[in-house]
């Protein structure tokens, strides 16, 4: 069985037993995390959404990504040259039903 969830802007396909990285979420290592936005399950396309599904995950993990290095430079202005960069928080979560 899979499904279409969306959470954090992002959609992300999932089935039961799957590990998905997602936008950091409210919610301590253990804790029980229920998404409610599905898209599809199963070839069935919701209307934006489906009515009365549900994915259920364990939350593995908290943590911060590799850095991500950002350029910004403006041509023959060498005072613009500009580095920045982040390191984007994450939740591990392993998918336990689907339904």
């Amino acid at each position: 069985m899979k499904a279409v969830i969306k959470t954090g802007g992002k959609q992300y396909i999932v089935s039961e037993g799957s590990v998905i990285f997602v936008e950091k979420l409210d919610a301590e290592q253990g804790a029980t995390v229920t998404f409610d936005e599905v898209l599809m399950l199963d070839g069935k396309v919701g209307n934006p959404y489906l009515a009365n599904v549900t994915v259920t995950g364990v939350v593995q993990k908290q943590g911060k990504s590799k850095k991500i290095t950002i350029y910004k430079y403006k041509q023959k202005s060498k005072s613009n040259r500009l580095k920045q960069g982040h390191r984007q928080p994450y939740t591990k979560v392993e998918i336990t039903k689907i339904g």
